[in-house]
């Protein structure tokens, strides 16, 4: 599975027509500081700050949907209230999302509050109504879906246990999906799974599937095990397990088990992840792909989702770029100027500062790997612009490159200490380093402070500026001159 096709699936589910029916909150977040317990009792005091909410739940899904690119129906119920007003105007601030949320006077809207400090959750609060729908609005979301569907490519049912995903709700999914031939995906809830129906693919992560079938799912043969349970007993035509940082498991039609692993990622925290992996399934499905695609680009969108803080989104920019740095050393060897973009800012956003150097890299060299090495000492993550071929002529002579920017790019980006190629046609890196805005400048001892190009950029926005001592006798011209004067 090489994955050389993902991007384009990407590409094609681009504004494509998701239903998303589910369950919607408010998610509300308070922030603070503590800085002593109480003498009332032995819990902390947290000093208020400041105050942010955004939506949950199926809300959340609708948010990653839209933040993938695609367009979205999000069909639920709220409270008539103040909560649910809120809810309302949020989601309808999102770019690609239309929500249709069915207002009721003898329900509260689910809320739920979290209290944050130094960056740890201290208690959660909720306030919510469980119990199932009453048989008006289900029939008002009935309606909904069988409306919406019919300009869709998929159909969500996202539900959290708060009552709006009823067994009739269900038939109107499989329904449409039926009548339309769209896949439709269950995040499902509690111990029985069969509800569900013969949904096309139902997503719970392992913790769910080990209680829903009463078995282990520590390890893939624990895994495989329940996955060969679950398609006996279920209607449902593939099963895709989460494993957090085993990444994703599934099985259909009978099929033996498959394993997906992610890339080992940094996790800064894990809100949310499950809603970004089941709208990238959608955005697999949606632009045509396999299971196994759906679910390649699900480990790849959720991996980015644990590097943010918070219940983040991630956009269709950042899976291209992740895809891309996938994929460097199996045939794409350097990234887009675009791409390069969406990671730094990837990067930025967990808190990582970005360095940058630049050259020829024609014949790698020790006095190369010394600057390369002593720049990613000195930052997070490092990206090297690479000079094109024609550039590299331009200042170098016709005689060079020895070796084109795709080797030299291939090379570079198999060291440890490089993260990110970039291919420039300029012949200084001036533009690219106004783009991309890096923390950290490196260059090597034959420059000057005054005669690197971009350090003036980087100074002016609070950068750093490092050069790194010459290796004595060690350049590309060296290396070729001595070459020769062997075969003489």
């Amino acid at each position: 599975m090489s994955g050389t096709h993902l991007p384009d699936l990407v590409r094609a589910a681009k504004g494509k027509r998701v239903v998303c029916v589910g369950d919607v909150m408010l998610d509300r977040f308070i922030y603070g500081g503590v800085t002593r317990i109480s003498p009332e009792a032995p819990v902390p005091i947290m000093r208020r700050t400041r105050e942010a909410a955004m939506p949950g739940g199926a809300g959340n899904v609708a948010r990653n949907l839209a933040s993938l690119g695609l367009s979205v129906s999000l069909i639920g119920v709220v409270g008539d209230d103040g909560e649910g007003r809120e809810l309302a105007a949020l989601l309808g601030s999102i770019d690609g999302v239309d929500a249709d949320l069915i207002a009721m006077r003898d329900r509260s809207t689910t809320l739920k509050t979290r209290f944050v400090a130094g960056g740890q959750q201290l208690l959660r609060v909720d306030a919510e109504d469980t119990s199932p729908i009453e048989a008006g609005p289900e029939a008002e979301l009935i309606a909904s879906i069988a409306d919406e569907a019919e300009s869709a490519g998929v159909i969500i049912l996202s539900d959290y246990a708060k009552g709006a995903v009823t067994d009739g709700v269900i038939a109107a999914a499989l329904e449409a999906g039926a009548r339309h031939g769209i896949p439709v995906i269950a995040d499902p809830k509690g111990r029985d799974f069969a509800r569900y129906g013969g949904v096309d693919l139902i997503k719970p992560n392992a913790s769910e599937l080990a209680v829903a079938m009463g078995l282990p799912v520590e390890t893939d043969q624990d895994v495989e095990a329940a996955l060969v349970a679950a398609q006996s007993v279920l209607p449902a035509k593939a099963i895709v397990v989460t494993r957090a940082a085993k990444g994703m498991s599934f099985a259909a039609d009978g099929a033996p088990a498959v394993h997906l692993s992610g890339q080992a990622r940094e996790v800064y925290d894990v809100s949310g992840a499950g809603d970004t992996s089941i709208a990238a399934l959608a955005l697999g499905l949606a632009g045509g792909g396999t299971l196994a695609d759906a679910v390649s680009l699900a480990i790849t969108a959720s991996g980015i989702a644990v590097g943010k803080a918070g219940t983040a989104t991630v956009s269709a920019e950042e899976v291209l770029s992740a895809l891309q740095m996938g994929l460097r050393n199996g045939g794409v060897s350097y990234l887009s100027l675009d791409t390069a973009m969406a990671q730094v800012a990837t990067w930025r956003e967990a808190g990582l500062t970005v360095g940058f150097t630049n050259g020829c890299f024609d014949i790698l060299h020790p006095g190369h790997l010394r600057v390369l090495e002593e720049a990613k000492a000195r930052c997070g993550r490092l990206v090297v612009g690479l000079n094109s071929d024609a550039s590299v002529r331009r200042l170098k002579g016709p005689t060079r490159p020895v070796n084109d920017a795709d080797s030299r790019a291939r090379v570079l980006s198999g060291l440890m200490a490089v993260d990110a190629v970039v291919v420039f046609d300029a012949d200084t890196p001036q533009d690219l380093i106004e783009a991309l805005q890096p923390d950290l400048l490196v260059k090597g001892g034959d420059y000057t402070i005054d005669t690197i190009v971009g350090a003036d950029t980087v100074q002016a926005r609070g950068g750093t500026v490092h050069i790194v001592p010459l290796v004595d006798g060690q350049s590309t011209t060296a290396a070729i001159a001595r070459a020769k004067a062997k075969a003489e």
